[in-house]
C-alpha cells in the first residue's frame, strides 16, 4: 500500500495552497507561466502555454466559422492543464453494481485515487473491503465472493469533493511574490519527476487490478466490470439508452496527457498554420515544466521535434 502512497499526489503535481476557502494552485508557479485554455462554452478544448495564443487555424468548435477557425484565448487553469477524471467510489469492488436509481448513493473521486485505494492504500472517508480469501470465478461469472457486507454510507461531504476538481488558479498569479530563476527551476523538476511517476506507477498498478472506460465517452470505471448508471451522451446514446460502452482501459484514459503545441521560443513569434507541420506537442504539465526551466525528459524529445530545423513562412512554399 504504502508503495504506490506517491500516486496519490496526483492532484498536488503543482503545490497547492489550501489554507484558502477555494483552494488554488501555488501562485509561485502560476505567476511564472500562465496557462491559456479555451473557454468551457462548447468551443474547441485546446490548450496553448502563453505568452500569447498560438494562431494554428484547427478550432472547431461554436463560431469557428465567424472566427475563420481561429482560437479564442482566455486564461487556463489547472484543470487545462491536467483533465480531471473521476469514478465512482465502490466499497467492494465485485459486490453490488452501481444502478442508475442508486448513482447519487456513491462518493464520486479521482480515479487515480480509487485505483489507489483498490490497491491497499487506506482512506477514513473512503473505506473498502479487504478481503482475506480469493474470490472464485468461472469465467467472468463469480462463483464465490465470500458473501455480502452491509455497505458503510457514502461521506458525500463537500469538504471531500475532489480537490483536482476544485482547484481555481485563474487569479492566483496575482497574489503571490514571483520565485526566484533557482526556485522555480527547482520546482519545475520536481513537478515533472511528480507527474512521470504517477503514470509510470498507475501503468503497474493497471496490470493488476481491472479499469474500465467508455468506448465512446470519457467515463472510466474502477473495478472487474462498468456501472450501470446510464449517463453517456456520446454517439448513437439513444440506441443504448445511455448505457457506457465498457472495455478495458489504457493509461491515457486514466492520466489524459492534454497535448500542446511544442513552443520553442516562448518570446518569439506565434505559431502559425502554415508551419504546423513542423512543430511537436507533449503534454501540457511537461510544456510548462520544460518551460519554468526542467530539462526535457528523453522520452519526450522525439513529440517535441527537436531535430527540425522550422523554416520561414516563405521558405516553407519551397519544401516538398
Amino acid at each position: 500500500g504504502t508503495r504506490f502512497l506517491p500516486l496519490l499526489l496526483l492532484p498536488w503535481l503543482i503545490p497547492v495552497e489550501i489554507n484558502r476557502r477555494r483552494s488554488t494552485v501555488d501562485g509561485r508557479f502560476r505567476r511564472y507561466r500562465l496557462v491559456a485554455g479555451g473557454p468551457p462554452s462548447g468551443q474547441l478544448a485546446d490548450r496553448y502555454i502563453p505568452p500569447v495564443g498560438h494562431q494554428i487555424q484547427d478550432c472547431r468548435g461554436t463560431g469557428s466559422e465567424q472566427r475563420r477557425s481561429y482560437h479564442s484565448w482566455v486564461k487556463g487553469s489547472i484543470n487545462d492543464v491536467l483533465i480531471p477524471i473521476e469514478s465512482y467510489h465502490l466499497f467492494d469492488p465485485f459486490g453490488r453494481r452501481i444502478k442508475h436509481e442508486t448513482r447519487f448513493d456513491y462518493d464520486r473521486i479521482p480515479a487515480v485515487v480509487e485505483l489507489c485505494i483498490q490497491a491497499g492504500v487506506d482512506f477514513p472517508e473512503y473505506p473498502s473491503r479487504r478481503r482475506t480469501s480469493p474470490i472464485r470465478m468461472l469465467g467472468k461469472k463469480v462463483i464465490d465472493r465470500g458473501g455480502y457486507v452491509e455497505e458503510p454510507k457514502p461521506h458525500l461531504s463537500e469538504n471531500c469533493r475532489s480537490l483536482l476538481a476544485e482547484l481555481d488558479t485563474y487569479g492566483a498569479h496575482f497574489e503571490q511574490p514571483p520565485l526566484s530563476a533557482s526556485d522555480t527551476r527547482r520546482l519545475a523538476e520536481r513537478t515533472l519527476k511528480a507527474y512521470c511517476s504517477v503514470r509510470r506507477g498507475v501503468r503497474q498498478l493497471m496490470k493488476k487490478y481491472s479499469v474500465k472506460a467508455c468506448g465512446y465517452c470519457s467515463e472510466v470505471h474502477v473495478g472487474p466490470w462498468g456501472h450501470n448508471a446510464k449517463l453517456c451522451g456520446a454517439f448513437k446514446h439513444q440506441w443504448r439508452d445511455g448505457k457506457h460502452g465498457w472495455q478495458d482501459a489504457i493509461l491515457d484514459e486514466v492520466i489524459p496527457p492534454n497535448y500542446v503545441w511544442h513552443l520553442r521560443d516562448p518570446h518569439g513569434p506565434p505559431l502559425r498554420t502554415a508551419l504546423r507541420r513542423y512543430y511537436g506537442k507533449v503534454p501540457a504539465v511537461v510544456e510548462v515544466c520544460v518551460q519554468a526551466g526542467a530539462v526535457i525528459p528523453e522520452s519526450y524529445k522525439p513529440m517535441m521535434r527537436l531535430d527540425i530545423i522550422i523554416p520561414d513562412t516563405e521558405e516553407a512554399r519551397l519544401v516538398a
